[in-house]
Protein backbone atom coordinates (compact mmCIF):
# COMPACT_ATOMS: atom_id res chain seq x y z
CA UNK A 1 0.00 0.00 0.00
CA UNK A 2 2.79 2.66 0.89
CA UNK A 3 4.67 2.01 -2.39
CA UNK A 4 1.35 2.56 -4.30
CA UNK A 5 1.03 6.01 -2.56
CA UNK A 6 4.22 6.83 -4.67
CA UNK A 7 3.62 5.13 -7.57
CA UNK A 8 0.19 6.82 -7.73
CA UNK A 9 1.69 10.47 -7.34
CA UNK A 10 4.54 9.99 -9.92
CA UNK A 11 2.22 8.17 -12.57
CA UNK A 12 -0.45 10.43 -12.10
CA UNK A 13 1.85 13.67 -12.85
CA UNK A 14 3.62 11.80 -15.43
CA UNK A 15 0.01 11.63 -17.18
CA UNK A 16 -1.51 15.21 -16.40
CA UNK A 17 2.28 16.33 -17.62
CA UNK A 18 1.54 13.92 -20.96
CA UNK A 19 4.96 12.80 -20.66
CA UNK A 20 5.44 9.48 -22.12
CA UNK A 21 8.73 8.61 -21.02
CA UNK A 22 8.48 9.45 -17.04
CA UNK A 23 5.55 7.36 -17.18
CA UNK A 24 6.46 4.44 -18.49
CA UNK A 25 9.50 5.06 -16.42
CA UNK A 26 7.46 4.95 -12.86
CA UNK A 27 5.26 2.37 -13.99
CA UNK A 28 8.54 -0.19 -14.20
CA UNK A 29 10.23 0.80 -11.39
CA UNK A 30 6.95 0.53 -9.20
CA UNK A 31 6.15 -2.77 -10.83
CA UNK A 32 10.03 -3.54 -10.00
CA UNK A 33 9.84 -2.66 -6.88
CA UNK A 34 6.68 -4.55 -6.03
CA UNK A 35 8.69 -7.66 -7.35
CA UNK A 36 11.36 -6.80 -4.76
CA UNK A 37 9.10 -6.21 -1.82
CA UNK A 38 6.97 -9.32 -2.51
CA UNK A 39 10.06 -11.63 -2.88
CA UNK A 40 11.26 -9.75 0.62
CA UNK A 41 8.39 -10.46 2.43
CA UNK A 42 7.70 -13.83 0.87
CA UNK A 43 11.33 -14.98 2.40
CA UNK A 44 10.88 -13.73 5.20
CA UNK A 45 7.61 -15.51 5.87
CA UNK A 46 9.35 -18.61 4.93
CA UNK A 47 12.14 -18.07 7.42
CA UNK A 48 10.89 -16.58 10.55
CA UNK A 49 7.14 -17.71 9.60
CA UNK A 50 7.23 -20.04 12.79
CA UNK A 51 8.58 -17.64 15.16
CA UNK A 52 6.66 -14.80 14.43
CA UNK A 53 3.33 -17.27 14.92
CA UNK A 54 4.80 -18.04 18.09
CA UNK A 55 5.02 -14.14 18.37
CA UNK A 56 1.53 -13.61 17.79
CA UNK A 57 0.72 -16.43 20.20
CA UNK A 58 -0.05 -19.55 18.47
CA UNK A 59 -0.28 -22.82 20.45
CA UNK A 60 1.41 -26.12 20.04
CA UNK A 61 -2.61 -27.42 19.01
CA UNK A 62 -2.58 -24.81 16.10
CA UNK A 63 0.97 -24.22 15.10
CA UNK A 64 1.12 -26.61 12.57
CA UNK A 65 -1.70 -25.47 10.42
CA UNK A 66 -1.10 -21.68 11.07
CA UNK A 67 2.64 -22.40 9.67
CA UNK A 68 1.32 -24.36 6.62
CA UNK A 69 -0.91 -21.27 5.63
CA UNK A 70 1.05 -18.96 6.88
CA UNK A 71 4.03 -20.37 4.77
CA UNK A 72 1.54 -20.66 1.32
CA UNK A 73 0.27 -17.36 1.99
CA UNK A 74 3.15 -15.35 3.05
CA UNK A 75 5.61 -16.93 0.71
CA UNK A 76 4.37 -15.98 -1.85
CA UNK A 77 3.45 -12.17 -1.12
CA UNK A 78 4.56 -11.55 -4.41
CA UNK A 79 1.36 -11.99 -6.18
CA UNK A 80 -0.68 -9.81 -3.19
CA UNK A 81 2.43 -7.24 -4.28
CA UNK A 82 1.39 -7.35 -7.54
CA UNK A 83 -1.79 -7.50 -7.45
CA UNK A 84 -1.53 -4.28 -5.45
CA UNK A 85 0.66 -2.21 -7.25
CA UNK A 86 -1.23 -2.99 -10.62
CA UNK A 87 -4.83 -1.73 -9.10
CA UNK A 88 -2.81 1.32 -8.44
CA UNK A 89 -1.39 1.87 -11.63
CA UNK A 90 -4.81 1.84 -13.16
CA UNK A 91 -6.71 4.35 -10.67
CA UNK A 92 -3.38 6.13 -10.96
CA UNK A 93 -4.67 6.17 -14.76
CA UNK A 94 -8.06 7.63 -13.84
CA UNK A 95 -9.09 4.16 -14.24
CA UNK A 96 -10.71 2.72 -10.57
CA UNK A 97 -13.78 0.50 -12.33
CA UNK A 98 -11.35 -2.01 -13.70
CA UNK A 99 -9.79 -2.26 -10.26
CA UNK A 100 -12.96 -3.22 -8.74
CA UNK A 101 -14.65 -5.80 -11.23
CA UNK A 102 -11.16 -7.79 -10.79
CA UNK A 103 -11.76 -7.42 -7.08
CA UNK A 104 -14.82 -8.77 -7.11
CA UNK A 105 -13.93 -11.42 -9.63
CA UNK A 106 -10.82 -12.40 -7.74
CA UNK A 107 -13.08 -12.77 -4.14
CA UNK A 108 -15.86 -14.51 -5.68
CA UNK A 109 -13.41 -17.47 -7.37
CA UNK A 110 -11.87 -17.50 -3.99
CA UNK A 111 -14.56 -18.10 -1.79
CA UNK A 112 -15.67 -21.04 -4.91
CA UNK A 113 -12.11 -22.18 -4.40
CA UNK A 114 -11.92 -22.58 -0.94
CA UNK A 115 -15.13 -24.26 -0.52
CA UNK A 116 -13.83 -27.32 -3.03
CA UNK A 117 -10.01 -27.18 -1.11
CA UNK A 118 -11.09 -27.20 2.29
CA UNK A 119 -13.88 -29.65 1.85
CA UNK A 120 -13.34 -31.60 -1.32
CA UNK A 121 -15.56 -32.95 -3.69
CA UNK A 122 -16.96 -36.16 -4.38
CA UNK A 123 -14.27 -39.17 -2.67
CA UNK A 124 -12.32 -36.55 -2.48
CA UNK A 125 -11.73 -34.58 0.89
CA UNK A 126 -9.94 -32.12 0.62
CA UNK A 127 -7.05 -30.02 2.22
CA UNK A 128 -8.50 -28.48 5.08
CA UNK A 129 -6.17 -25.09 5.87
CA UNK A 130 -3.87 -25.97 3.33
CA UNK A 131 -6.92 -25.74 0.60
CA UNK A 132 -7.40 -22.48 2.61
CA UNK A 133 -3.70 -20.89 1.35
CA UNK A 134 -3.84 -22.38 -1.87
CA UNK A 135 -7.16 -20.95 -3.28
CA UNK A 136 -5.82 -17.45 -1.58
CA UNK A 137 -2.63 -18.00 -3.51
CA UNK A 138 -4.39 -19.48 -6.71
CA UNK A 139 -7.16 -16.08 -6.56
CA UNK A 140 -4.28 -13.78 -5.92
CA UNK A 141 -2.29 -15.42 -8.86
CA UNK A 142 -5.72 -14.78 -11.29
CA UNK A 143 -6.01 -11.41 -9.97
CA UNK A 144 -2.53 -10.11 -10.62
CA UNK A 145 -2.72 -12.17 -14.49
CA UNK A 146 -5.98 -10.33 -14.95
CA UNK A 147 -4.99 -7.02 -13.55
CA UNK A 148 -1.61 -7.36 -15.68
CA UNK A 149 -3.52 -7.92 -19.24
CA UNK A 150 -5.91 -5.10 -18.72
CA UNK A 151 -2.61 -2.87 -17.93
CA UNK A 152 -0.94 -4.15 -21.19
CA UNK A 153 -4.40 -3.13 -23.18
CA UNK A 154 -4.29 0.61 -22.09
CA UNK A 155 -1.54 3.60 -22.86
CA UNK A 156 0.56 2.26 -19.60
CA UNK A 157 1.74 -1.04 -21.50
CA UNK A 158 4.49 -1.95 -20.19
CA UNK A 159 7.38 -3.73 -22.51
CA UNK A 160 8.97 -6.52 -20.96
CA UNK A 161 12.24 -5.97 -22.64
CA UNK A 162 12.89 -2.51 -20.65
CA UNK A 163 11.14 -3.77 -17.69
CA UNK A 164 14.78 -3.71 -15.81
CA UNK A 165 15.78 -0.60 -17.14
CA UNK A 166 14.86 0.60 -13.53
CA UNK A 167 17.41 4.04 -13.74
CA UNK A 168 17.01 5.58 -9.94
CA UNK A 169 14.21 4.43 -7.43
CA UNK A 170 15.21 7.59 -5.13
CA UNK A 171 11.99 9.49 -6.51
CA UNK A 172 9.29 6.70 -5.65
CA UNK A 173 11.23 5.27 -2.57
CA UNK A 174 11.10 9.05 -1.28
CA UNK A 175 7.79 9.10 -1.37
CA UNK A 176 7.22 5.20 -0.21
CA UNK A 177 9.12 5.50 2.98
CA UNK A 178 7.23 8.30 4.70
CA UNK A 179 3.97 6.39 3.48
CA UNK A 180 5.01 3.10 5.40
CA UNK A 181 6.33 4.53 8.46
CA UNK A 182 2.79 6.15 8.52
CA UNK A 183 1.44 2.79 8.72
CA UNK A 184 3.96 1.75 11.37
CA UNK A 185 3.25 4.66 13.58
CA UNK A 186 -0.31 3.37 13.46
CA UNK A 187 -0.29 -0.10 13.47
CA UNK A 188 2.17 -0.23 16.59
CA UNK A 189 0.31 3.00 17.92
CA UNK A 190 -2.88 0.29 17.97
CA UNK A 191 -1.10 -2.11 20.01
CA UNK A 192 -0.89 0.46 22.97
CA UNK A 193 -4.12 1.51 22.39
CA UNK A 194 -6.08 -1.32 22.16
CA UNK A 195 -3.89 -2.79 25.32
CA UNK A 196 -5.11 -0.01 26.84
CA UNK A 197 -8.99 -0.14 26.23
CA UNK A 198 -8.21 -3.86 27.47
CA UNK A 199 -7.51 -2.52 30.71
CA UNK A 200 -10.59 -0.85 31.36
CA UNK A 201 -12.47 -3.75 31.03
CA UNK A 202 -13.43 -6.64 28.20
CA UNK A 203 -17.12 -5.08 27.91
CA UNK A 204 -15.58 -1.72 26.99
CA UNK A 205 -13.23 -3.68 24.41
CA UNK A 206 -15.88 -5.81 22.93
CA UNK A 207 -18.39 -3.37 22.55
CA UNK A 208 -15.37 -0.96 21.24
CA UNK A 209 -14.24 -3.60 18.64
CA UNK A 210 -18.15 -3.75 17.86
CA UNK A 211 -18.69 0.09 17.10
CA UNK A 212 -15.24 -0.02 15.03
CA UNK A 213 -16.55 -2.76 12.92
CA UNK A 214 -20.06 -1.11 12.33
CA UNK A 215 -18.09 2.18 11.92
CA UNK A 216 -15.81 0.25 9.09
CA UNK A 217 -18.95 0.94 6.67
CA UNK A 218 -18.57 4.73 6.79
CA UNK A 219 -14.76 5.12 5.85
CA UNK A 220 -15.34 3.95 1.65
CA UNK A 221 -16.82 6.87 0.82
CA UNK A 222 -13.97 8.93 2.03
CA UNK A 223 -11.55 6.38 0.97
CA UNK A 224 -12.78 6.05 -2.24
CA UNK A 225 -12.81 9.80 -2.45
CA UNK A 226 -9.34 10.13 -0.86
CA UNK A 227 -8.27 7.94 -4.29
CA UNK A 228 -10.45 9.99 -6.53
CA UNK A 229 -8.22 13.44 -5.15
CA UNK A 230 -4.78 11.91 -5.74
CA UNK A 231 -5.11 11.32 -8.80
CA UNK A 232 -7.05 13.89 -10.09
CA UNK A 233 -4.65 16.20 -7.93
CA UNK A 234 -1.26 14.37 -9.49
CA UNK A 235 -2.79 15.03 -12.84
CA UNK A 236 -3.50 18.67 -12.48
CA UNK A 237 0.12 19.26 -10.90
CA UNK A 238 1.57 17.60 -13.84
CA UNK A 239 -0.25 19.77 -15.80
CA UNK A 240 0.78 23.14 -13.63
CA UNK A 241 -3.11 23.47 -12.97
CA UNK A 242 -2.65 24.85 -9.76
CA UNK A 243 -6.09 26.59 -9.87
CA UNK A 244 -7.71 22.38 -10.62
CA UNK A 245 -5.72 21.48 -7.81
CA UNK A 246 -7.44 23.79 -5.03
CA UNK A 247 -10.66 22.76 -6.76
CA UNK A 248 -10.60 19.14 -6.74
CA UNK A 249 -9.33 18.93 -2.83
CA UNK A 250 -12.08 21.52 -1.93
CA UNK A 251 -14.76 19.95 -3.91
CA UNK A 252 -13.82 16.27 -2.73
CA UNK A 253 -13.72 17.71 0.83
CA UNK A 254 -17.10 18.87 0.42
CA UNK A 255 -18.63 15.91 -0.92
CA UNK A 256 -16.78 14.07 1.41
CA UNK A 257 -17.81 16.12 4.51
CA UNK A 258 -22.11 16.02 3.49
CA UNK A 259 -21.89 12.50 2.66
CA UNK A 260 -20.26 11.45 5.72
CA UNK A 261 -22.71 14.15 7.70
CA UNK A 262 -25.57 12.04 6.23
CA UNK A 263 -24.34 8.57 7.07
CA UNK A 264 -23.17 10.13 11.05
CA UNK A 265 -27.01 11.01 11.32
CA UNK A 266 -27.75 7.18 10.13
CA UNK A 267 -24.98 6.39 12.75
CA UNK A 268 -26.42 8.48 15.79
CA UNK A 269 -30.59 7.29 15.22
CA UNK A 270 -29.88 3.88 14.37
CA UNK A 271 -27.40 2.79 17.28
CA UNK A 272 -29.23 1.16 19.07
CA UNK A 273 -30.77 -1.12 16.00
CA UNK A 274 -26.82 -1.68 15.06
CA UNK A 275 -25.74 -2.62 18.27
CA UNK A 276 -28.45 -5.29 18.60
CA UNK A 277 -27.17 -7.41 15.78
CA UNK A 278 -24.36 -7.72 17.03
CA UNK A 279 -24.72 -8.48 20.88
CA UNK A 280 -28.01 -8.80 23.40
CA UNK A 281 -26.07 -8.09 26.39
CA UNK A 282 -27.65 -5.03 27.48
CA UNK A 283 -24.75 -3.53 29.13
CA UNK A 284 -22.87 -3.71 25.34
CA UNK A 285 -25.49 -2.22 23.64
CA UNK A 286 -25.68 0.32 26.10
CA UNK A 287 -21.75 0.77 25.57
CA UNK A 288 -22.12 0.70 21.68
CA UNK A 289 -24.69 3.06 21.28
CA UNK A 290 -22.42 5.39 23.14
CA UNK A 291 -19.46 4.78 20.97
CA UNK A 292 -21.55 5.13 17.66
CA UNK A 293 -23.47 8.02 18.50
CA UNK A 294 -19.85 10.41 19.66
CA UNK A 295 -18.43 8.60 16.54
CA UNK A 296 -21.52 10.07 14.67
CA UNK A 297 -19.59 13.52 15.15
CA UNK A 298 -16.10 12.36 13.97
CA UNK A 299 -17.89 11.37 10.58
CA UNK A 300 -17.04 15.07 8.87
CA UNK A 301 -13.59 14.98 10.60
CA UNK A 302 -12.70 11.64 9.35
CA UNK A 303 -13.71 12.32 6.07
CA UNK A 304 -11.81 15.91 5.37
CA UNK A 305 -9.04 14.15 7.25
CA UNK A 306 -8.87 10.84 4.80
CA UNK A 307 -9.32 13.48 1.67
CA UNK A 308 -6.74 15.86 2.95
CA UNK A 309 -4.79 12.82 3.55
CA UNK A 310 -4.95 12.14 -0.26
CA UNK A 311 -4.34 15.71 -1.60
CA UNK A 312 -1.23 15.90 0.01
CA UNK A 313 0.00 12.67 -1.35
CA UNK A 314 -1.20 13.47 -5.14
CA UNK A 315 0.95 16.61 -4.61
CA UNK A 316 3.90 14.38 -3.73
CA UNK A 317 3.57 15.00 0.34
CA UNK A 318 3.77 11.90 1.90
CA UNK A 319 5.91 13.80 5.33
CA UNK A 320 2.51 15.69 6.54
CA UNK A 321 0.34 12.37 6.81
CA UNK A 322 2.93 10.95 9.01
CA UNK A 323 3.40 13.84 11.19
CA UNK A 324 -0.95 13.97 11.75
CA UNK A 325 -0.75 10.26 12.40
CA UNK A 326 1.95 10.14 14.77
CA UNK A 327 0.98 13.61 16.50
CA UNK A 328 -3.05 11.86 16.11
CA UNK A 329 -2.41 8.22 17.42
CA UNK A 330 0.11 8.70 20.03
CA UNK A 331 -0.24 12.50 21.46
CA UNK A 332 -3.98 12.15 20.95
CA UNK A 333 -5.77 8.35 20.80
CA UNK A 334 -2.98 7.15 23.28
CA UNK A 335 -2.92 9.73 25.94
CA UNK A 336 -7.10 10.33 25.48
CA UNK A 337 -7.51 6.65 26.61
CA UNK A 338 -5.28 6.70 29.47
CA UNK A 339 -6.46 10.74 30.77
CA UNK A 340 -10.37 10.68 29.47
CA UNK A 341 -11.19 7.18 29.47
CA UNK A 342 -8.59 5.69 32.38
CA UNK A 343 -7.89 8.95 34.86
CA UNK A 344 -11.48 10.68 34.34
CA UNK A 345 -13.19 7.59 34.33
CA UNK A 346 -15.33 8.08 31.10
CA UNK A 347 -14.70 4.37 29.83
CA UNK A 348 -15.78 4.05 26.09
CA UNK A 349 -16.93 7.51 25.61
CA UNK A 350 -13.45 8.95 26.53
CA UNK A 351 -11.84 6.39 24.60
CA UNK A 352 -14.36 7.84 21.68
CA UNK A 353 -13.96 11.31 22.58
CA UNK A 354 -10.27 11.13 22.03
CA UNK A 355 -10.80 9.65 18.55
CA UNK A 356 -13.20 12.64 17.76
CA UNK A 357 -10.39 15.26 18.86
CA UNK A 358 -8.19 13.54 17.12
CA UNK A 359 -9.91 13.73 13.58
CA UNK A 360 -10.80 17.23 14.18
CA UNK A 361 -7.27 18.44 14.63
CA UNK A 362 -6.62 16.09 11.94
CA UNK A 363 -8.44 16.90 9.49
CA UNK A 364 -7.64 21.38 10.24
CA UNK A 365 -3.70 20.25 10.24
CA UNK A 366 -3.73 18.70 6.84
CA UNK A 367 -5.94 21.35 5.37
CA UNK A 368 -3.81 23.74 6.78
CA UNK A 369 -0.66 22.13 5.86
CA UNK A 370 -2.82 21.59 1.80
CA UNK A 371 -3.06 25.39 1.37
CA UNK A 372 0.81 26.07 2.07
CA UNK A 373 1.74 23.39 -0.43
CA UNK A 374 -0.22 25.08 -2.92
CA UNK A 375 0.53 28.54 -2.03
CA UNK A 376 4.18 27.60 -2.93
CA UNK A 377 3.25 26.02 -6.06
CA UNK A 378 1.09 28.73 -7.01
CA UNK A 379 4.31 31.73 -6.62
Amino acid sequence: MALGVGATALIARSIGAGDRESLTFHVRQALMLSVGVGVLFGLLSLVFGRQMLVLMGADAESLAGAQAFFYWVGGLTIFQALMTILGTILRASGDTVSPMKMSLLTNGFNVVLDYFLIFGIGSWSGLGIVGTALGTVLARLLGTVLLYRKVQQTDLAVDLKQLFHLGSPKEMVDLTLPAAAERLVMRLGQVVYFSLIVGLGTTVYASHMIAGNIESFTYMPAYGLATAAAVLIGQALGKGDILTVRRVAFLSSAYGVAIMFLLGTILFFGAPSFALLFTKDLEAVHQVVTALRIDAFNQPGLAVSLIMAGALQGLGDTKSPLYSTVIGMWGLRVVGAIVLGQMFGLGIAGVWLSILIDLLLRAIFLTWRFHVKTRKLAE
